[in-house]
């Protein structure tokens, strides 16, 4: 009991210690600061609430911290240099500092993180579509560092025409364009107003072949059967009736001459055509029936 003792002792105490300690943290509108205190996590609901960038917080209960400056550059820096970097091209701003941002070189990004499709970076303070950026990962989250200032802008620029132009995305050709370019144009450009009209038309086409091979499965109906086979021999449905292991068919050829056929219900084999058949009713099935009929002139 006494080293339980002891590790509460020290919990209590790190705890009344924790409204004088001040850290920095960054913040995404609407979410939660996070610090290391003694290998404990703990977390807070920022003040004021709507604060969003790289702030320095004292806590001021259990819950809550409060922003009492801004982090300056070098307290920035060194933050962020604790973290593994990578390059991203900016997409587009998905909702106040967060972009979304595809990696500039995607096998480097695959082996080093596992990945290598979009991701969303915070606090994204400069830049603007297309333009590659440096950014870290902090295991959770990606938060900006600066523009890459190694980039060239040229190529930068020839995207920027190409989406002003309205180019497909299969259509944006010039010298040095790279797979990761033509994947962030095409993130691009879906936001646009043709991009979006071309998805829903996608989405549209997708759902029709769905349905199409929903109402493949979906088993017949005996009527739907029955009719489809007449119409191939060339023969009209006029109405049938369940007669157990067979259906007693009503139809007509296309000159308005009835017959009255027994079915099976199985295969749609003729088991007593209406007319004589010289005992060979069975050799056929409802479609041809209706062939033989025809061809007698019936």
């Amino acid at each position: 009991m006494t080293d339980l003792d002891d590790l509460l002792n020290q919990l209590a105490t790190q705890e009344a210690q924790l409204g004088e300690q001040e850290f920095l943290a960054p913040c995404v509108r609407g979410g939660k600061v996070q610090t290391k205190i003694a290998n404990l996590v703990y977390t807070f609901t920022p003040y004021p609430a709507d604060f969003e960038g790289w702030g320095i917080f004292i806590p001021r209960d259990r819950s809550c911290a409060e922003v009492v400056d801004e982090a300056n550059l070098p307290q920035l820096a060194e933050y962020l240099h604790l973290f593994p970097r990578l390059r991203l091209h900016l997409a587009y701003a998905l909702r106040g500092q967060t972009w979304l941002a595809y990696p500039v070189n995607e096998s480097d990004m695959q082996q080093r993180f596992q990945t290598a499709q979009p991701v969303a970076v915070h606090l994204v303070s400069e830049g603007a579509q297309f333009e590659p950026i440096v950014a870290r990962f902090d295991g959770t989250a990606y938060w900006f560092e600066t523009v890459d200032r190694r980039a060239d802008v040229q190529l930068v620029a020839a995207l920027r025409e190409a989406l002003t132009a309205n180019t497909l995305p299969p259509n944006v050709q010039f010298a040095g364009i790279t797979p990761e370019m033509r994947t962030v144009y095409e993130l691009v450009w879906q936001q646009t107003e043709e991009g979006q009209r071309q998805l829903r038309h996608r989405q549209q086409v997708r759902e029709g072949r769905r349905n199409r091979r929903r109402e493949t499965r979906q088993p017949q109906t005996p009527e739907t059967r029955l009719r489809e086979a007449l119409h191939q021999g060339g023969g009209q449905l006029r109405e049938f009736r369940d007669r157990g292991e067979f259906w007693l068919v009503q139809w007509t050829t296309h000159d308005g001459t009835g017959h009255t056929s027994a079915i099976a219900k199985s295969d749609l084999t003729v088991m007593s055509a209406g007319i004589c058949l010289s005992g060979r009713d069975r050799d056929f099935d409802l479609q041809s029936l209706v062939g033989v009929v025809l061809g007698n002139g019936n």
